[in-house]
């Protein structure tokens, strides 16, 4: 099997609450540019990073609003790594939700308010993984870099 190799790692930190998790999102989308990934995989980046981290904001800090959340970004030629560190409650049973798909096919009004965040992130990742060590959520997330034609 052969091994990604990561050119490029960084770190950033924020406090898990909408404004903070917005510049951090902004912050990274311009630092993966600055490593030269192309714009179609720093959007995909940036969506599934917004959805796990507003997972972390609305859940892991149900209790404690604004805790710390850590981003370790591993940048290589064919694939990104992130890895996700927050010191909130652990996810339910230690298992990551499946995502599951909703029926779009309703009126406005009766369309699921939430509910696609985990069914993205499955969808643009190529693997995920969850694991809770002292007090500490760790989730781990590749996807495909893809270069810009």
């Amino acid at each position: 099997m052969t091994h990604q190799r990561f050119q490029h790692q960084f770190t950033m930190s924020a406090q898990a609450n909408n404004d903070e998790v917005r510049v951090l999102l902004g912050r990274l989308r311009q630092q993966l540019a600055d490593f030269g990934v192309g714009e179609g995989t720093c959007a995909s980046a940036e969506l599934v990073l917004a959805e796990a981290l507003n997972n972390i904001t609305e859940h892991a800090y149900a209790d404690q609003p604004g805790g710390p959340v850590q981003v370790c970004a591993e940048v290589g030629s064919a694939m990104l790594r992130f890895t996700l560190s927050d010191r909130g409650i652990p996810i339910p049973g230690s298992r990551l939700p499946k995502g599951q798909h909703q029926d779009t096919q309703v009126s406005l009004e009766d369309l699921p308010e939430g509910g696609f965040g985990w069914l993205l992130i499955r969808e643009f990742t190529k693997s995920i993984s969850y694991d809770r060590n002292d007090e500490e959520n760790c989730l781990v997330m590749t996807i495909p870099n893809i270069p810009e034609s």
